[in-house]
């Protein structure tokens, strides 16, 4: 009877759940069935699922303090996905879960929905679509539970939760407008989280659109309203970056104690950052600092902030580099760097900074090893990247310079002592030459005797008694012990082989080799003894080593006096770039007036003379100088009336240095005449014009000019002249470098000599020679063969007048396929005609001819060797 009645009982059940489990029908019992199976199984699991894949992304984000924070914590990606890819698997699982929450639970009846669980489960699919960065998707949902749940309890959120993803989408107007409106009618109705939710939306809308004192106020109200101390420690954090953007650093420095009061219920980085943002608002100048080095002591020393202490350190370097304090803050710089660290803009600033303190001491070699440094820790190709590689590289010109100016001075200024102090000051160089020697010598033989002792066997770890566990006996010494016969238990001596064989060689180097008799010590018994007079004993050199006789030195001192102007003149030459480089590429005044006041004490050579003057009577304007100015100004105008500097200064408002005088409108000039193929007048007039300007950075220019003509003209050794004359002569200029570049590439190329076979090319052109003095009228012939060539509509033909030598002018037929058409289109201008009446008419072009392909023709201009050609013909 019992059985009977449990199967009652579970038919029963079936039936009710069966009954329960329909979507159609709107008894209590259905939607009980399906709200409580949407809660506490679908959507427990989807926001399981949406919780984790938030954490991920939170995991995933790297606050960078040296910016102005977000308001949520997310990065958006720039990665495109096709439909139905999922950045997530997280949320990915949490919109399935959604979904089927939708399509299994929904109940749908009469067009209202009876679960009340669905308006969550559409929160929950924009949610997890928000998070997956696929923000159209995430407004459908938001949008779809607001035109059929509009009585949601969850209706505020979905609003807030729709204008993130509006601001997403770039419409950050909208964003405000709806927020604003949503917090002024549910205002005493929304509160708490929401309300915190809505005030920090609001806030990133208005940071978006660059209204950030609107952005204050807003984050005043989501951190008082929020419990979650992660966000709060957020919004005070980016309401002191804006404050400290407004420059008011008192109100800065509340919101940032406001972090530092709640210690560890934040994350660390926050409550550190929070005390470096302090310490840079406090006024140094007005602080006592004994504390303050204490207060930054304190940060370094507590075990907690060791994650940070590249910060820390850095924070420290710049205390000490406001206070002057250089050698301090070099050794904080460098321990912030030494920290491992993925924090690249801090890197970036560190190796700056040394960079830039190395540059102020003229320590170019050493500040531009910082700079390269710098650019490997900054993103490729953005402004202040760009900025550090320039400078870099106005530094490799000031490298070169300084090192030919400090090398020269020194040259000169020994060799203008007298015979006694060079003797003097070579002496006391060689002498400390031969010291480092034997202080390395020294330092070299204790580490090998260091390493010799140390491989000696541990006599304890050798006796046969310990190895199998047995102790010394009671009351009897290791020493004892060790004076058996058993050299494996023994630290005797001469039971060791490498203390014997470090002895031998002691002995030998000492006493040399020695025989094995009475009264070995004496020097007359010695074999083989090099004494203390010949042999250094410590260096192992002999004591008339070159390196250590000043004579060596004295003597590799130029004597000459053609040697000793040539070495002055290099040093003028790279004290006026220094000069120039200083003023134009680096602002450095005071550097720039200093090399070129030297240069003009130097007794330079005429060229340099008048412009380093007029660049000094700029730079003493721009110091306010005036005294020296004026008489700078009178010198260049007395000494050099006719010069186009004199025109300058006399009438400055007429922008002289733009007009048909300066170097550009001459160059501009010239370089037209070189299109035009006037390749003499270009040569000559470069020539005229390179003396002109001598020491103006536009006389490379001139130079690449003329060699480029003078190649056009005599060929291509002469052009490989001109550019290697460039390379050497103004190797740091932007000219010299193309010039090195084109000898390392293209002039390998451009020297070959070797014609190319007919077949393998298929352009081709009939070359016409006319001699320039014969008195041929080229134009008149041109005319005549355009006309011809215009008769010809089977190929698409053109004609060039082209500069082959001085004597030599080529007109040129250009547009042909074969050798053979090239032939054959020549003879066809050479043949008869008749007209329509029949009669005979004879051909206008009979002059001589040869065809060639473009790439011989291209050979032939290179190097001049038509003869060469046809000879092969």
């Amino acid at each position: 009877m019992k059985t009977f009645y449990k199967f009652i009982l579970f038919l029963s059940c079936v039936a009710l759940i069966t009954q329960s489990c329909s979507r159609k029908k709107d008894k209590f019992l259905n939607r009980k069935f399906h709200s409580t199976a949407t809660k506490y199984n679908v959507l427990y699991n989807g926001n399981i699922a949406l919780q984790r894949g938030i954490d991920g992304v939170n995991n995933e984000f790297t606050e960078n303090f040296w910016k102005l924070l977000p308001i949520e914590r997310m990065a958006v990606s720039e990665d495109i996905f096709l439909p139905g890819q999922s950045k997530n698997a997280d949320f990915e699982r949490a919109e399935e879960k959604a979904i089927k929450a939708i399509q299994v639970h929904g109940m749908n009846i009469g067009g209202k929905e009876k679960n009340p669980q669905i308006d969550e489960a559409y929160l929950l699919l924009g949610q997890a679509r928000y998070y997956d960065q696929r923000f159209v998707p995430a407004m459908a949902a938001f949008n779809n539970i607001l035109n059929k749940y509009p009585t949601s309890d969850k209706i505020n959120q979905v609003k807030i939760w729709r204008e993130k993803t509006s601001m997403r989408l770039d419409n950050d107007a909208g964003a405000i407008e709806k927020l604003k409106r949503l917090l002024e009618e549910e205002k005493g109705a929304i509160e708490g989280q929401d309300l915190a939710d809505a005030s920090a939306a609001l806030a990133q809308a208005y940071l978006n659109t660059n209204s950030k004192d609107s952005a204050i106020a807003q984050l005043t109200v989501a951190a008082e309203n929020t419990k979650i101390k992660r966000e709060k420690a957020r919004y005070h954090f980016i309401k002191g970056q804006l404050y400290n953007e407004f420059g008011k650093k008192d109100s800065a420095n509340l919101e940032f104690d406001a972090i530092i009061d709640m210690h560890r219920q934040v994350p660390r980085s926050f409550y550190i950052n929070a005390h470096l943002e302090k310490s840079y608002n406090a006024d140094v100048s007005n602080v006592d600092d004994v504390e303050f080095q204490e207060y930054l002591t304190d940060l370094e020393e507590n075990r907690e902030n060791r994650p940070f202490l590249d910060k820390i350190y850095y924070r420290i370097a710049e205390y000490h580099r406001n206070k002057m304090s250089d050698s301090i803050a070099e050794v904080y710089y460098n321990k912030s760097l030494r920290k491992t660290t993925s924090d690249q803009y801090l890197k970036s600033l560190s190796y700056e900074t040394l960079g830039n303190m190395y540059f102020d001491k003229n320590v170019y070699k050493t500040a531009g090893a910082y700079y390269d440094s710098t650019m490997t820790v900054m993103t490729v190709n953005t402004k202040p990247y760009r900025v550090i590689k320039k400078k870099r590289e106005n530094l490799d010109d000031v490298i070169y310079y300084e090192g030919i100016a400090q090398t020269n001075d020194s040259i000169l200024r020994m060799v203008s002592l007298p015979k006694a102090e060079q003797l003097a000051i070579y002496t006391k160089f060689a002498e400390d030459q031969k010291l480092k020697e034997i202080e390395a010598r020294k330092q070299k033989e204790e580490a090998l005797k260091k390493e010799s002792l140390q491989s000696v066997p541990n006599p304890a770890n050798n006796n046969p008694r310990n190895s199998i566990g047995f102790g010394n006996p009671p009351g009897v010494s290791t020493d004892i012990l060790n004076t058996g016969s058993s050299k494996g238990s023994s630290n005797f001596y001469f039971y060791n082989s490498t203390t014997v064989a470090y002895g031998k060689t002691e002995f030998l180097k000492i006493w040399g080799n020695r025989k094995l008799q009475d009264n070995w010590r004496h020097s007359s018994q010695s074999a083989n003894l090099t004494t203390t007079t010949e042999v250094d004993s410590l260096t192992g050199t002999t004591e008339e080593d070159i390196r250590f006789n000043p004579e060596t030195y004295i003597a590799l001192l130029p004597t000459k006096q053609s040697e000793l102007d040539s070495i002055a003149k290099e040093r003028n030459f790279a004290y006026y770039q220094l000069g120039i480089i200083y003023k134009e590429k680096f602002k450095e005044l005071e550097l720039a007036k200093s090399k070129l006041e030297s240069l003009l004490d130097s007794n330079p050579e005429d060229r340099l003379v008048l412009p380093s003057k007029y660049n000094l009577y700029r730079i003493y304007v721009e110091l306010g100088l005036h005294i020296k100015a004026d008489a700078i100004k009178s010198a260049i105008i007395n000494e050099y009336p006719d010069s186009r500097y004199a025109e300058i200064l006399l009438n400055p408002q007429s922008e002289l240095s733009k007009d048909e005088n300066s170097p550009e409108s001459i160059y501009t000039q010239i370089y037209n005449k070189f299109n035009d193929e006037l390749y003499a007048e270009v040569i000559a007039e470069t020539e005229v014009q390179i003396k002109r300007f001598e020491g103006d950075d536009f006389v490379p220019k001139f130079e690449i000019l003329k060699a480029s003509a003078k190649g056009r003209l005599y060929g291509f050794e002469a052009y490989k002249e001109g550019i290697n004359y460039i390379a050497l002569t103004y190797g740091n200029t932007e000219e010299g470098k193309k010039a090195q570049d084109l000898i390392d590439n293209a002039l390998p190329i451009l020297a070959k000599k070797e014609f190319i076979s007919d077949n393998d090319s298929d352009k081709f052109n009939v070359i016409f020679q006319f001699e320039n003095n014969s008195g041929e009228d080229i134009d008149a012939f041109i005319k005549i063969l355009d006309e011809e060539v215009a008769k010809i509509d089977y190929f698409d033909l053109t004609t060039s007048k082209d500069v082959y030598t001085e004597n030599t002018t080529f007109v040129v037929v250009h547009g042909l396929k074969s050798i053979g058409g090239a032939n054959g289109f020549a003879e066809l201008l050479k043949s008869e005609e008749k007209d329509k009446r029949g009669r005979t008419i004879k051909p206008k072009i009979t002059r001589p001819y040869f065809a060639i392909s473009s790439p011989n023709y291209a050979i032939i201009q290179r190097h001049k060797n038509l003869n060469a050609y046809l000879k092969l013909q």
